[in-house]
């Protein structure tokens, strides 16, 4: 444990981070396997499901959850699936 006034904040800070982004990868895999059982199931709300999954995949892009390839590639497999069913 930190003796350092500073690093006693960075520690909490940074616990503080890594919960937020916990809770939004959490959300964003969730949104991709909502969207992967739309397409699975051919329900009507696919395309709604996709569009949802890769606004998801775009946010967590821009606030560096995943790398923009990483989100390229994810959002090209969604479509291409939902292209395909």
């Amino acid at each position: 444990m930190p003796n350092i006034k500073s690093a006693k904040k960075r520690v909490a800070v940074s616990r503080a981070n890594n919960e937020r982004n916990k809770a939004a990868r959490s959300a964003l895999k969730t949104a991709i396997k909502k969207a992967d059982a739309a397409i699975d199931a051919k329900a009507e709300g696919a395309d709604e499901a996709v569009k949802n999954a890769v606004a998801k995949i775009d946010k967590a892009a821009g606030k560096g959850l995943l790398h923009k390839n990483n989100a390229a590639r994810k959002k090209s497999a969604l479509v291409k699936k939902l292209n395909k069913a």
